[in-house]
């Protein structure tokens, strides 16, 4: 049975990837993301208080294996609890960095513009993951800053049940104010790829003892200065005015930094009908998230389809299929997929190489997925990663091109080619303004195409096939538009 499971695997993959011997083929384009979260330590760092080379080393470890799996984007959380791994002068440093909170990492170094820098040296995407109204996560020991939202704007925040929690409450002008500045700091001072929320708006209720979110007071502040919404209504109102506040401010902002959100898996019960199980997150999280995707308000969206094709009430291709029909703007949307940790591996490898392929059947122009998270991907010899690597990204990918945000291709770079008894050494300088971010070598050996992906600082390739007789150099922008195609004859 696994077997026949791989041949299908294999001609599907050469289907994807073959290239007319006539015809010079394009780059593959597919978003193939990770999640590695630093709420918990689940990812980076492995416990709080590592040293400064320690947490780079953990981090460039990580880095290495994204690069080698041939994925092509990091989703790094980057505010997990309304602090930071980076230096704010809005919120204090993060406690799953040092171990206590408000404390700089010793030796100082920047973290996030290090993940930054070191992921793009390898041709990787990084998007900044914030959660936007947590204020206090139950695994956090020790003091708060003074300077966390708790202590200092505590009229901003609620305390959820027993366990610890505090969550800003999300209808107040202020927070949405705190929260906003927050993510555009980000966007202004970091040369990150994204700004990326998660499915944290309104809290779960499991985070406050099962009960509703306490916030009376600020509704009924709300009903007495006139307000004619009802509460659900009003707490929807507030968070669809943040996303949408946000989505200006980063499209004002900047031509090269996108906005996604990955909310949970479903909008409500029975959409589409007779599928979707029994969670409201329509009601519960106050996420209208099938608002945001109809009226175009994010770059990408990725629901968390985090369900096996085969579970009837929650299949993932038939909710793949039902966000699917409700991208009505024609923006990115690539699924979220979750690598289980409790689940039988040969059981979890072929649902996730089977999800992929889906995705890859299904949407029609650029696929793509992103994977929670980067802790079942980083053994050596794992049977998923293996799974991955000779599957459905054994070649490089591009990511999918933003035009709506930017349609202009940069111009091709100028090629040189050298012949010698080492091989065939092809450089390249850039030509124009626009500064690629990527470079594509295609090559041609007899009647193949093929190409290989190269990032911003690399200038040369070394060919050992003597057989090659064409090359092509594109460069490629931080929007993903690529150069034209100029044939160089060997």
């Amino acid at each position: 049975m696994v077997k026949r499971v791989w041949i299908s695997i294999l001609l599907s993959l050469m289907f994807f990837v073959g290239a007319s011997a006539q015809k010079i083929p394009n780059a593959l384009r597919e978003m193939r993301a990770v999640w590695v979260a630093t709420v918990a330590n689940i990812d980076w760092p492995s416990r709080p208080g590592l040293t400064t080379e320690q947490q780079k080393a953990e981090a460039l470890a990580i880095l290495d294996k994204v690069k080698s799996l041939n994925m092509n984007a990091v989703i790094l959380q980057v505010r997990p609890q309304a602090d930071a791994i980076y230096p704010s002068e809005l919120e204090p440093w993060s406690y799953f960095l040092t171990g206590q909170q408000g404390k700089a990492p010793d030796p100082f170094y920047d973290p996030l513009k290090f993940w930054i820098d070191e992921a793009h040296v390898r041709g990787l995407e990084l998007h900044a993951w914030l959660n936007p109204y947590r204020a206090n996560h139950s695994s956090t020991r020790g003091e708060l800053a003074p300077n966390s939202v708790v202590k200092s704007k505590s009229h901003l925040v609620k305390k959820l049940g027993s366990a610890g929690y505090y969550w800003m409450d999300p209808a107040l002008a202020e927070v949405q104010d705190h929260s906003y500045a927050v993510a555009m700091d980000i966007a202004k001072r970091y040369d990150v790829d994204a700004i990326h929320l998660d499915d944290y708006f309104y809290p779960y209720r499991d985070y406050n003892d099962n009960q509703d979110f306490p916030d009376d007071d600020s509704y009924n502040a709300y009903k007495t200065k006139g307000g004619k919404l009802t509460k659900s209504d009003w707490r929807r109102d507030a968070v669809n005015k943040f996303i949408k506040r946000l989505y200006d401010g980063i499209r004002k902002t900047s031509k090269t930094v996108k906005f996604g959100i990955s909310p949970f898996g479903t909008y409500r019960p029975n959409h589409p009908e007779g599928y979707g199980g029994t969670f409201d997150a329509y009601e519960i999280l106050s996420a209208d998230a099938k608002l945001w995707l109809n009226k175009g308000w994010v770059d990408y969206f990725v629901p968390q389809l985090y369900w096996n094709i085969s579970r009837i009430e929650l299949s993932y291709p038939i909710l793949l299929q039902w966000w699917l029909g409700e991208n009505k703007k024609g923006i990115h949307l690539w699924p979220g997929l979750f690598i289980r940790p409790e689940v039988e591996r040969n059981t979890m490898m072929l649902e996730i190489v089977n999800q992929i392929l889906v995705a890859r059947g299904m949407i029609k122009d650029y696929p793509g997925t992103m994977t929670f998270s980067m802790r079942s991907l980083m053994s050596n010899d794992t049977i998923t990663t293996r799974a991955l690597l000779n599957g459905p990204f054994r070649n490089h990918a591009l990511v999918p091109p933003y035009k709506w945000i930017d349609s202009k291709a940069p111009d091709a770079p100028i090629v040189k080619i050298e012949k010698g008894s080492y091989g065939i050494k092809i450089s390249w300088t850039p030509k124009g303004k626009k500064i690629p971010w990527q470079y594509v070598v295609y090559k041609k050996a007899g009647e193949v195409w093929s190409y290989e992906i190269h990032s911003f600082n690399t200038r040369e390739c070394l060919l050992k096939d003597t057989k090659v007789t064409e090359v092509i150099v594109t460069a490629v922008d931080r929007c993903g538009n690529e150069s034209s195609k100029k044939p160089v004859k060997l």
